[in-house]
């Protein structure tokens, strides 16, 4: 039996939580008058009927555990973590046992698709071995679970998240793909992010790209890996893939050139990227149809691993997903699939391990010296790689061009 003073400290202990549970039940109920009253209206212009709407979101609830969820009256936050892991490090990213079984489950599956992978490149130009490694990274050649109610997800996002306008048009978007009858709702399952299917398609890229691969009428991306392929390079060609160009190649950077060059905006040709010293890692030419046309140095880890002249295939990637190392990713794991390349020639080197929050403090006070960051959001692209050089530079540093502790100084500036 407990005490009335061990009684009165366990009622103090459960205050925090029962006021927790509170909260979320009235958001919940806010959550479900705005299905009602927002959502529904913009649904019903869209030509969502509202059978459709009611079969979407049955007994549909907020998800709590998802990300970046800003709950009414709450203020929005950098998160000192990011759990997507295309925003990490990139030895991590690009693991030996993750590119390896990419590669060799990429392998077994050109020859299994090798009938459709054809028909695929020559409908869109798109080689079959990025098809395959894109196909691969979003969902392990269709063999990754894919849980989650997309209505949940999106709806949840769209209800309360940093970015609900955003989430609220893909919310629309996935309707209009049940009122399609492109797929039922019940079966429309996405990732933690509302991604759709094999090829992980947001539902507006669905609306837009998703294409028949087998000749039955219909662009399957749940079920159907002749749809998921053609889907892929679909959205890749309409995107401006380049027929008969590379991705890119892995180089030496001489000391002598700034690793603050980085980025699509800083293009040069190719051969003239070859005068400033930089050449192929395996010590072979540059192919000649490619010396004349635009290279972009890419440095995703700065001066602490690989360096990269990549073409504008490269960003058409990058389309797909904006991350550096996901389009690094699937460039080479498509290497590996068809030519047999092996690991990069560079090593990742080790990199100071830190929060998100201390890289968008840092990201604040380059901002505050003039720099453009790309926003102060804590990610570390290329604007802010090279920014960083750009300043050590102007601080007499040798450049890095990628964070590590010294770099909290800047957050005081």
């Amino acid at each position: 039996m407990f005490t009335r003073p061990v009684l009165f400290a366990l009622c103090l202990c459960l205050l925090p939580l029962m006021a927790t549970a509170q909260n979320r039940a009235k958001v919940e109920r806010q959550f479900q008058t705005w299905l009602q009253q927002d959502i529904w209206p913009e649904a019903k212009t869209a030509g969502v009927s509202r059978r459709t709407f009611k079969r979407a979101f049955a007994e549909v609830a907020l998800n709590w555990d998802l990300p970046d969820l800003v709950p009414p009256g709450a203020s929005p936050e950098v998160p000192k973590q990011q759990r997507q892991a295309e925003f990490g490090t990139p030895a991590k990213y690009f693991s030996p046992g993750a590119v390896q079984s990419a590669s060799n489950t990429g392998r077994q599956m050109a020859r299994i698709h090798a009938t459709t992978l054809a028909k695929v490149e020559a409908n869109t130009g798109v080689p079959g071995r990025i098809v395959l490694a894109i196909w691969g990274r979003e969902s392990a050649y269709g063999r990754a679970k894919i849980p989650h109610n997309v209505f949940r997800v999106l709806g949840t996002k769209a209800f309360m998240s940093t970015r609900a306008s955003y989430f609220r048009a893909e919310l629309i978007a996935a309707l209009q793909i049940a009122q399609g009858k492109h797929a039922d709702p019940s079966t429309m399952k996405s990732s933690w992010a509302g991604a759709l299917g094999q090829p992980q398609f947001m539902p507006r890229n669905y609306l837009q790209y998703a294409a028949d691969g087998n000749g039955d009428g219909r662009a399957d991306i749940w079920n159907s890996e002749a749809d998921t392929l053609m889907s892929i390079g679909y959205f890749l060609a309409q995107h401006g893939w380049q027929s008969g160009r590379d991705w890119g190649f892995e180089v030496t950077l001489p000391t002598t050139v700034s690793c603050a060059l980085e980025g699509p905006d800083q293009g040069r040709t190719i051969a003239d990227w070859e005068k400033l010293g930089i050449k192929r890692v395996s010590g072979r030419a540059f192919p000649a149809k490619e010396r004349a046309e635009q290279g972009f140095l890419m440095l995703p880890a700065g001066r602490h691993g690989p360096a990269f002249l990549v073409t504008r295939n490269f960003y058409v990637l990058k389309d797909y997903n904006k991350s550096d190392l996901y389009a690094l990713f699937v460039g080479h794991v498509g290497d590996r699939i068809q030519y047999g390349v092996g690991d990069f020639a560079a090593s990742w080197g080790r990199l100071d391990r830190l929060y998100r929050s201390d890289v968008a403090a840092m990201q604040r006070g380059l901002e505050a010296l003039g720099h453009d960051v790309g926003g102060a959001d804590g990610l570390v692209g290329f604007k802010t790689r090279r920014s960083l050089g750009r300043w050590q530079e102007a601080s007499g540093t040798a450049p890095s061009c990628f964070p590590d502790r010294s770099m909290k100084t800047l957050a005081s500036n």
